[in-house]
């Protein structure tokens, strides 16, 4: 199968000054099965950002396109609303407001903020069929309500687990905003748990984007005998900082032993959107 990987597409003030539709084409000449965008689709999760934002990803031709939320998507109470009417609307897996947790503002007060929805976030599972092998995409909201720092809730991965266990899939990749690895300004400030989390299903392969740079890692655990490569895209579209990498990632033939990733670096030179392709392996 190939997988198309964008990041950070930060529509709103932080939004490139590139052409968008040279982007589209740029993206939609690959053949990709499966479109993974890693979050911050929007700037400050305002709704006019997430309708651009909507248009952009609708563009794309591909049936099977996988979205997370982000730090910069999840900056007001309705955020969680807004991602779900727009961006993507998948199965949420949710867990009792009287559970024990310890991730800030995973429920809303509803008398307060007379939200429908008071439980913030998004974490799903799906499987996608491609070419005969059952793809399980594990999303994994790693954002905190109104916090760029990144936790997981343990009590989301307990539930996610019973799910799991009772889905027949044949590979199983792990897709959220924050690094499990890498480390930043605004970490995953529980990242052990996740890790485990990945030991435990044997996950070999984690896509995530933040931090607006490539980084391309690949770690063992020589205890549990397992190893998994964490795919860090840069941002698609963003400004907002002069070392942003404007890129994605197209990895072709993946699942097998001849899968070759491809490196998109994008730029603007004298007003003129151009791309330098870049085979990493």
């Amino acid at each position: 199968m190939n997988i198309l990987h964008i990041s950070d597409l930060h529509f709103g003030p932080r939004h490139w000054e590139g052409n968008d539709e040279m982007l589209l084409e740029k993206i939609n000449s690959f053949d990709a099965d499966i479109v993974i965008n890693t979050g911050d689709s929007t700037t400050d999760g305002l709704e006019d950002e997430y309708a651009k934002a909507a248009r952009f990803l609708k563009a794309i031709k591909c049936k099977n396109i996988i979205s997370v939320i982000g730090n910069h998507d999840k900056r007001n109470m309705r955020s969680h609303e807004l991602f779900k009417k727009y961006i993507y609307n998948p199965e949420i897996i949710t867990i009792p407001e009287s559970a024990k947790i310890t991730k800030k503002h995973l429920f809303l007060d509803r008398g307060i903020t007379k939200v429908d929805d008071n439980f913030t976030d998004i974490n799903s599972i799906k499987s996608i069929l491609i070419k005969g092998k059952t793809i399980l995409i594990i999303s994994i909201d790693s954002n905190e309500l109104y916090d760029d720092d990144g936790y997981v809730e343990v009590e989301i991965l307990k539930v996610l687990s019973k799910k799991i266990n009772q889905t027949k899939y044949d590979i199983p990749i792990l897709v959220l905003h924050h690094s499990l690895l890498d480390t930043d300004e605004a970490p995953l400030k529980n990242s052990s748990s996740l890790i485990d989390f990945v030991h435990k299903y044997e996950i070999e392969n984690v896509f995530c984007g933040h931090t607006h740079e490539l980084a391309l890692m690949r770690t063992t655990d020589l205890y549990h005998k397992h190893s998994f490569t964490q795919f860090m895209c840069g941002t698609l579209s963003s400004c907002n900082n002069p070392n942003d990498d404007n890129m994605f990632l197209y990895y072709e033939n993946f699942g097998t032993d001849d899968r070759h990733l491809n490196l998109i670096r994008i730029s603007i030179k004298k007003g003129e959107v151009q791309f330098k392709e870049e085979k990493i392996f």
